[in-house]
């Protein structure tokens, strides 16, 4: 670092706010630092800096189902915001399991300066650990209203819409294929159905467990879809249990959307290669990765700040597989 330093002609203590961000630096010193830095190939000692720091430049994400294909879209939006402010992200999958969420939330923020999680059914126990060991913390994606920072897409409005789009469309009978209970976005999601079915004026409606996965809604869409009463249509309340539902409609021998139409919640990359092709509300995953490390930015460095809610819009995208033009 003196290297630098002598370098850049500042002293040692300028080189640290550059590289640590304690203080803002004119941005002409800057360049003239990151110059030197290149100069001497400096790379900072992240353990060393750490330690006399108490700042480990790292935050965590404990997000379930890394496989889901959404989360990739998301994942990049949060390490593309968190790299550009110098953070490195370590991950972690809770399974939402309430006490496997506790038990990953525990051994990472002990390593992390901040941290962004989607919370489980029953996440109780973890915020009020978090709350009491005074861990920064964002909500991704399932938001409580429990006075943390989060940020997640409109939910409500977006299952009503797709309500009012199939019924537009002389669908009388809407089934809705609802997430794990418990989910904040479950809640939601099944909210905004019940709501489009009264602004419709329909009575009739059917709610199964697709469990937030395929193959759970693939057994309960089956099991719908071969009853006497089945459903003109049906709602998805994810792109996982959309799978599901397809499969479901393939395996009673219906076609989509011939014999029953379908419409979902979150678009994912292939929705437009399927036959037929899906109609969605597609979430806008990238940039609720990123505004969630902004607002754990900011919760950082303004630790006494009131806390922000951000909901961000959804979009429609009408394909075939609803039925209509």
């Amino acid at each position: 670092m003196a290297e630098v330093a002598r370098l850049a002609g500042v002293s040692t203590a300028t080189v640290s706010h550059v590289l640590n961000g304690t203080r803002k630096v004119r941005e002409h010193t800057r360049r003239q630092v990151l110059a030197a830095m290149a100069e001497v190939d400096y790379a900072p000692n992240a353990a060393a800096r750490s330690l006399a720091t108490a700042r480990t430049r790292t935050v965590g994400l404990a997000l379930s189902a890394i496989s889901n294909p959404y989360l990739g879209e998301l994942l990049r939006g949060v390490e593309d915001e968190a790299a550009a402010a110098d953070y490195t992200l370590v991950l972690t999958d809770p399974h939402d399991d309430p006490g496997t969420e506790a038990t990953a939330v525990t051994r990472l923020r002990s390593r992390v300066d901040g941290l962004l999680l989607a919370a489980s059914a029953d996440s109780a126990a973890t915020l009020d650990a978090l709350t009491g060991q005074g861990v920064p913390t964002v909500l991704v994606d399932r938001m409580v209203g429990s006075g943390y920072d989060e940020v997640g897409a409109e939910n409500v409005e977006p299952v009503a819409g797709l309500v009012t789009h199939l019924a537009e469309a002389g669908h009388t009978r809407i089934g809705f294929v609802a997430g794990q209970p418990g989910l904040a976005t479950t809640v939601e999601r099944l909210e905004g159905y019940r709501t489009g079915l009264r602004r419709a004026g329909l009575d009739w409606s059917l709610v199964v467990d697709g469990r937030s996965e395929a193959e759970p809604a693939r057994h309960a869409v089956r099991t719908l879809l071969g009853g006497a009463d089945r459903p003109d249509a049906l709602i998805t309340g994810n792109n996982a249990m959309t799978i599901g539902a397809v499969q479901a409609a393939h395996d009673v021998g219906l076609d989509v959307p011939g014999g029953v139409a379908l419409a979902a919640f979150d678009d994912f990359p292939w929705a437009d290669a399927f036959s037929p092709r899906l109609t969605v509300v597609a979430q806008p995953f990238a940039e609720i990765g990123r505004e969630a490390v902004r607002l754990l930015l900011r919760r950082m460095a303004e630790p006494d700040a009131a806390p922000r809610s951000v909901r961000l819009p959804t979009t429609f995208v009408h394909r075939d597989s609803c039925g209509c033009r």
